[in-house]
């Protein structure tokens, strides 16, 4: 009889180990959630993440059809792959949840945010913040001597972007209305 040795330190691999191996390394992700247009869903949705700990960095929510009134809320959290999937099985649970859809696991998907920012300045800082805004094409919508209003929309990282370079030349206020999602494709 044969025995099979191990070096210590490997790793076996069998067809029987089904259980899926999860990172402890934090990922961001866009869920979206399709939920009956009624009061109080929203407050669940938000219960589940507020009551075991988990944050939101966006979310955004609206009715997408009127005649089935249901609306689709975009959530984009962050977490262990662990915690994505019960995110997303609690998620399942909540009795006015239709569906659930993990944007950033489904393939390529579409985001975008629009957001509008109040800059205070005068001389070159002024005359800068309006270069850096026709770069990112970001259209002044209000217009004072004092300052200016910038509306702009784009991926999250372009409205990060933008927010940095302002910052210096006289950010006052910023308003963000959240991530906007859509897979790609049929």
């Amino acid at each position: 009889m044969s025995a099979l040795k191990i070096k210590k330190g490997s790793t076996s691999h069998s067809a029987y180990n089904l259980r899926p191996t999860f990172s402890d390394v934090e990922e961001r992700h866009t869920l979206a959630v399709l939920v009956e247009n009624e009061p109080g869903v929203l407050a669940r949705v938000i219960g589940l993440f507020s009551g075991r700990g988990y944050n939101i960095d966006s979310l955004t929510v609206a009715e997408v059809d009127h005649t089935g009134h249901l609306s689709r809320i975009t959530i984009v959290t962050r977490g262990t792959p662990q915690v994505i999937e019960q995110i997303k099985a609690q998620l399942g649970r909540i009795v006015s949840v239709h569906d659930v859809h993990d944007l950033t696991v489904e393939g390529h998907s579409v985001e975008r945010e629009l957001a509008i920012f109040k800059v205070a300045g005068s001389g070159e800082k002024r005359v800068e913040a309006l270069r850096i805004a026709e770069i990112f094409r970001a259209n002044v919508v209000d217009s004072t001597l004092e300052s200016f209003v910038f509306e702009i929309t784009g991926a999250p990282e372009k409205i990060d972007a933008f927010a940095e370079l302002m910052r210096p030349l006289g950010l006052v206020e910023v308003a963000r209305t959240g991530v906007a999602a859509l897979s790609r494709g049929v």
